[in-house]
């Protein structure tokens, strides 16, 4: 749900970063072969506080629900209903995903309370889709 890059930046991002200096970069063992592990430098620490302090924007969301009510129109709405509904499906392995995160909480006391705020705002977000879907098939009955 706080998909901030795409899958190929997930690695290239922390190098550049450790490149730039804001993170350090050290090799630990892994399960099945050694792993890198990044951590804040001072720089990167100051540049996140930096940050902090700026204004909060609202950041634009792509939302695949909604471009599929706005053809609606174009491809009708059996299909458009149909679609929607197996958002149901996805929100309740999102719901799943959020309780790990939830109960990993507690193994991070200095983080717990940020995480749940977290977790507590992407809970509603899913509920607001939930109320969405129950909208779309409310509205867009087979009459």
């Amino acid at each position: 749900m706080l998909d901030w890059a795409g899958e190929s930046q997930y690695y290239v991002e922390p190098k550049r970063l450790a490149r730039l200096g804001y993170l350090e970069a050290r090799k630990e063992p892994g399960k099945t072969r050694e792993r890198t592990v990044y951590t804040l430098t001072a720089k990167g620490l100051d540049a996140l506080r930096e940050w902090a302090r700026t204004p909060v924007r609202f950041t634009a969301f792509k939302s695949d629900a909604l471009l599929r009510l706005l053809v609606a129109d174009l491809v009708g709405e059996p299909v458009t209903r149909a679609s929607m509904a197996t958002l149901r499906e996805d929100i309740a392995d999102l719901e799943e995903r959020i309780e790990e995160v939830e109960a990993d909480a507690e193994s991070l006391p200095h983080r717990k309370k940020y995480l749940l705020l977290v977790t507590g705002f992407m809970r509603r977000l899913l509920d607001l889709h939930l109320d969405l879907v129950d909208d779309v098939e409310r509205e867009l009955r087979d009459d």
